[in-house]
């Protein structure tokens, strides 16, 4: 699969990086694996968290293909970049062509990237996961990597003003060993594992980040178990359930 977008939109991407002088840190990039087929199953608090969550794989020289709802693929701008990225359109009406897409491109040695909470987590923590990448590893005989992206919810978030220029803000990113789930095995249960390890994941991205909010009114990208005012995990759910 030839790649003439990705490429330069990764060293955009880096050049943003370096003028806002994000302060990223990358750990376990180790295990993502350097070939073959794999899924990297990411938590999700930002509207940029694909971006973050490719930049850990690029240690491998991984390029990852991101699942994402089919509108995206429509926008004027968006659209042919998504396209010439080979990232994998998902309707949620007929989800079973882009499933059997992913599944595909993890047999061919792809990396898939998927966001098995679904939707952002106003929260901040671990929603309740889709069953969808460890089904589709288990098809496809691939590994999963789970992986855990924090304090990007400082620049954009759901309900919150996106703040694209600011400057300075660190980011973590951090992936954990490989899960391996089998054909034969109940991927509920899976699941429930891969929920544990990403909440982990994103305990230790959350413990070891190197700034907190320097007013109360600052608080609100923490988690309320940290003392923050973001929803609790039940508040979060309701304002789900809620039209837009």
């Amino acid at each position: 699969m030839a790649d003439f977008v990705y490429p330069p939109i990764v060293a955009a991407a880096r050049l943003m990086f370096r003028l806002l002088d994000n302060r990223i840190r990358v750990e376990g990039a180790e295990h993502v694996p350097a070939g073959g087929g794999a899924v990297i199953a990411c938590t999700h608090v930002s509207y940029l968290d694909f971006i973050y969550c490719g930049l850990g794989a690029r240690p491998s020289k991984r390029l990852v293909r991101f699942m994402a709802k089919h509108e995206v693929f429509e926008h004027r701008i968006a659209g042919p970049l998504m396209r010439g990225m080979h990232h994998i359109p998902v309707d949620r009406s007929a989800g079973r062509a882009s499933y059997a897409e992913a599944v595909e491109r993890l047999r061919a040695g792809q990396v898939v990237g998927v966001f098995p909470e679904a939707t952002i987590s106003r929260s901040f923590t671990v929603k309740q996961l889709k069953t969808g990448a460890v089904r589709m590893a288990a098809d496809a005989g691939v590994p999963v990597v789970p992986m855990a992206v924090w304090g990007t919810q400082r620049l954009w978030t759901k309900g919150r003003p996106k703040d694209l220029t600011r400057r300075h803000v660190p980011i973590s990113v951090i992936a954990g060993e490989p899960m391996n789930p089998q054909p034969d095995e109940d991927c509920e249960v899976r699941t429930k594992d891969l929920r544990v390890r990403l909440s982990a994941l994103l305990d230790r991205a959350q413990a070891n980040y190197p700034e907190e909010p320097t007013s109360e009114a600052g608080r609100w990208w923490l988690p309320a178990h940290l003392g923050g005012t973001a929803p609790t995990p039940e508040a979060a759910a309701e304002l789900d359930h809620r039209p837009d």
